[in-house]
């Protein structure tokens, strides 16, 4: 009778455990998913909302973010397998392929969809014409990555050859523009927010144009993995696909106000007034994509600033290396 007892209460108890663990995601851990970034930046609010009001959570993902300065940095740390997932240029996935890469680099989920980049003037003073920047120093971007190819692309289609009729500056590493800028190097640069308006608030110059809004649409940063990747761990990529739309759409929906105050902990140096600016200036134009799908005139786009860059060997088709299914279910499940 005691043994009976015994076994009764040992059920009762694995059926309260197998219940309790099915309430907390059906007993599983969170799977883990590290990404790259190629950079920190309020261009990339969507990623860091989807972090800081936990829809990777929601969808049972433990995300790992770190940042990789520069799309080669970051490129290798995905081919090597040190992280599992990208945040960087399309590009990048291109120059992949036309090595002829056995296990291609994958484009699932759009983050932005224009330049991000601001042409500041050090004399900011009277009207602003194209034709100011013939002659003068440009502090440019690195050579092959999209904030130049898109600023190239700009300059051409103003009638100016960047190569020709500027004095150009591209042997200066990303993660130091900003700071060559501020020691007097160049009379116009490049330069993404926060520090474009950072910069005028300091009084070392004026946003006189926006790059983004001059070189049109384009898959500019994107979430991407190997195919390999994909192969072994389709739901984890479409559980991430989920968490970054709701992201998008909250985005969307929001204030620059309210978004600045859901990022902020990822920018604890930041002056909140300087972050609300960068992102009003970013929804203005339209920066952060609505959705995670590339679409083909985007990608078109981009082959064509490519092209122009000479930074491309033939043109690559959509399919080839964009994987837009896991944003489309994204988007019916919404």
């Amino acid at each position: 009778m005691k043994r009976q007892k015994w076994w009764g209460l040992a059920l009762s108890l694995l059926l309260v455990c197998g219940v309790a663990l099915a309430g907390c995601g059906g007993g599983g851990s969170a799977t883990k998913v590290k990404i790259g970034e190629v950079t920190r930046s309020i261009f990339y609010a969507p990623q860091y909302v989807a972090l800081e009001k936990g829809f990777f959570k929601e969808e049972g993902l433990d995300v790992e973010l770190q940042t990789t300065p520069g799309g080669d940095k970051t490129m290798t740390a995905l081919l090597s397998g040190a992280i599992d997932v990208a945040l960087v240029g399309s590009e990048t996935s291109i120059y992949v392929y036309q090595q002829g890469s056995e296990d291609p680099v994958i484009n699932f989920g759009q983050v932005t969809q224009t330049d991000g980049t601001f042409l500041m003037a050090r004399d900011g003073s009277g009207d602003f014409d194209w034709n100011n920047l013939k002659g003068k120093v440009f502090l440019g971007q690195r050579k092959g990555g999209m904030p130049q190819m898109a600023g190239e692309f700009t300059l051409r289609k103003k009638g100016i050859d960047p190569h020709a009729d500027l004095e150009l500056i591209q042997n200066i590493d990303f993660a130091n523009i900003a700071s060559a800028y501020a020691s007097g190097t160049g009379e116009f640069v490049q330069l993404f927010e926060p520090q474009a308006s950072i910069f005028e608030k300091e009084g070392r110059g004026k946003v006189v144009a926006s790059f983004g809004v001059e070189s049109g649409h384009l898959p500019y940063t994107v979430f991407m993995t190997k195919q390999s990747y994909i192969d072994k761990n389709d739901a984890t990529v479409q559980k991430f696909t989920n968490a970054l739309y709701k992201a998008q759409q909250w985005v969307d929906a929001s204030s620059p106000e309210d978004i600045a105050d859901a990022i902020m902990p990822y920018f604890k140096d930041s002056d909140r007034d300087i972050v609300v600016s960068s992102v009003k200036r970013y929804k203005e134009q339209g920066s952060y994509a609505s959705d995670p799908i590339v679409d083909e005139a985007e990608w078109n786009n981009l082959l064509d600033v490519m092209e122009q860059a000479g930074e491309l060997k033939e043109r690559v088709a959509p399919d080839a290396i964009i994987n837009n299914s896991f944003a489309e279910k994204a988007k019916q499940a919404k």
